[in-house]
């Protein structure tokens, strides 16, 4: 009987733990749903809200840079990254032409952006650690792939940066020039002797009077220079590249949505390209395309819009207003243009020879 009763309690006690074990725990918390989620964790851009009810986009540019930003002869702002702006007010207020330049110096370009001053700075800016991590500007993508080189006459039959040895190197201050020259030089042992300037325009024009034998800043900046200088062909730009420089539009951290616009912006035109979408044929591609990459594109089909507080059609009214990423490019750099810069870097990833473009995929 004792054993019995050892084995009729052994038995109870397995049945009681295996129950246990089968039973499901009772949830911690309920889990959001992924509208949920979204809507919780992405709100409404006070920077779009401020842009809708001025009417008019802020954008930060430089002072003049031919190429990217400056004014013509009628006092109409041109140039790459003034298209870039012009592509930003489009998608989001519809009108290319609602927007503000705001011409800004190397050393009060991210006060203003951190004042409000302006709504995002498109104005060849690199990309840096200290600049988003340590400052704490939102980078929303690279627009133009870049280096740092060296612009020297070309009766110095120079060959490269490496023999510019006690050389007079121009350079601006307050920028990323300055630094990446000092590291360049340092690294390979070679002194050389700075002459530092407030703007790049004061740096060329040192360089132009011969008040210095290099004048180092990005490679686009150079050949922008170049253009300006008294006998253009005089003068040549080594082919040494002292560092990385990836330049895109930044904003003030805080409004992620807004980031969010700026960078399907920048994205869609990208994007635009590699499908064939035009300035000329945006429109017919709408209403006539079946390829459902370009239909949501352009907003034929889809909300992608909405997801940023922007009507259906955001980037067809981008591309309608600039062009797509290629023709802005050769209408402000490349062969049509006075720059005459080969793609390189910035071709698209599947052209041939291949770039680093990238469109991200909407969907």
């Amino acid at each position: 009987m004792r054993y019995w009763t050892i084995g009729a309690m052994a038995v109870v006690l397995m049945t009681t733990a295996c129950g246990r074990k089968d039973a499901s725990p009772a949830p911690e918390t309920s889990p959001a749903t992924p509208a949920q989620a979204s809507s919780t964790a992405v709100g409404k851009s006070p920077t779009l809200a401020a842009i809708k009810r001025r009417g008019r986009l802020n954008c930060g540019v430089h002072q003049g840079l031919v190429g990217f930003a400056y004014t013509d002869n009628r006092g109409q702002w041109r140039g790459f990254d003034v298209d870039f702006c012009r592509a930003t007010a489009a998608a989001v207020l519809g009108d290319a032409d609602a927007v503000r330049f705001v011409p800004l110096s190397a050393s009060d370009r991210f006060t203003a952006l951190n004042d409000g001053r302006i709504d995002v700075l498109w104005r060849n800016s690199s990309w840096t650690m200290s600049r988003d991590a340590g400052e704490g500007f939102v980078f929303a993508g690279v627009n133009y792939y870049d280096g740092q080189g060296f612009l020297v006459r070309r009766s110095l039959n120079l060959n490269s940066a490496t023999e510019l040895m006690g050389a007079r190197v121009c350079v601006q201050s307050g920028s990323t020039s300055q630094a990446n020259a000092a590291d360049y030089f340092r690294s390979r042992g070679i002194e050389y002797r700075p002459v530092v300037f407030e703007t790049e325009e004061a740096a060329r024009d040192a360089y132009g009077r011969e008040d210095c034998d290099a004048f180092s800043a990005d490679i686009s900046a150079l050949a922008a220079a170049r253009t300006v200088l008294t006998n253009p062909n005089e003068h040549v730009i080594l082919s040494d590249v002292a560092s990385k420089e990836p330049l895109g539009p930044a904003i003030k951290a805080g409004d992620e949505r807004w980031a969010s616009t700026v960078r399907w912006t920048l994205n869609a035109l990208m994007l635009a390209e590699e499908l064939g979408v035009t300035k000329a044929n945006a429109e017919d591609q709408f209403k006539t395309t079946k390829d459902p990459r370009v239909r949501r594109l352009l907003g034929a089909e889809g909300e992608f819009g909405p997801m940023l507080g922007l009507s259906d059609d955001w980037a067809k009214d981008a591309v309608e207003a600039v062009g797509n990423y290629g023709e802005i490019f050769e209408r402000n750099l490349g062969s049509q243009s006075a720059l005459d810069l080969a793609r390189g870097l910035n071709a698209q990833w599947n052209a041939r020879p291949a770039g680093l473009i990238y469109g991200l995929p909407i969907r």
